[in-house]
């Protein structure tokens, strides 16, 4: 290990013991730090700006809860929050079928509309995003988790593995087969003449950094 990367792991080591002492500053640092992958990790999960922000909330909420939990020795702290994160969603998305079903059972009256909310707020693969958006809606929550992971987070299989808590194997196959279902999912009509390109990039990693 060279002088670099003996002061990264040291700085590192530092920041998971400041954390597991409840140093507010430590978690300030980590906000700062990880915020934006939180939350772009959110978006392209839900789809959804408000929800996203939402779950940016939740996860630091919950890995403050989490924090005596933090290993002491360990590498960057993002696929950790972005695992967090993951789960956070997944409640979400429980809560909010049965927050629906709740509401579809109450009497409804019609003299009121339904208006969609507006959406705010860019990120910088926003064309990338309305590219795929179509196609990843036919993908199991499972692969698009792994997707959002591995190929626009940009962790490894072992970090991704490791912040969903299944086997590298798995996080494999499902990649595999996430990119599969989009690649038919967006291959162009017959006859058309559009040009099969995007399609690679639509799946191309894209690095938010691993600090």
């Amino acid at each position: 290990m060279d002088t670099n990367q003996g002061e990264l792991a040291a700085q590192r080591r530092q920041a998971r013991v400041r954390i597991r002492g409840s140093d507010p500053d430590a978690f300030g640092e980590l906000f700062d730090a990880y915020a934006r992958s939180v939350y772009n990790h959110a978006y392209r999960l839900t789809g959804d700006w408000s929800a996203a922000e939402d779950i940016v909330s939740l996860t630091f909420l919950e890995a403050w809860r989490l924090r005596e939990k933090v290993d002491v020795d360990g590498g960057s702290l993002r696929p950790w929050l972005l695992g967090i994160a993951t789960n956070v969603t997944r409640n979400q998305r429980r809560a909010a079928r049965r927050h629906t079903a709740a509401m579809a059972r109450l009497p409804r009256d019609e003299s009121v509309a339904d208006f969609a909310e507006e959406v705010a707020g860019r990120v910088d693969d926003k064309e990338q995003l309305a590219l795929v958006q179509a196609a990843l809606v036919k993908l199991r929550r499972a692969e698009r988790e792994v997707l959002a992971l591995c190929v626009w987070s940009g962790l490894g299989y072992e970090a991704a593995a490791a912040a969903l808590g299944i086997p590298v194997g798995t996080v494999r196959s499902r990649l595999s087969r996430a990119r599969t279902k989009l690649a038919k999912a967006m291959e162009p009509p017959q006859g058309r003449g559009q040009v099969r390109g995007d399609r690679a990039t639509a799946v191309r990693p894209i690095q938010e950094g691993n600090r």
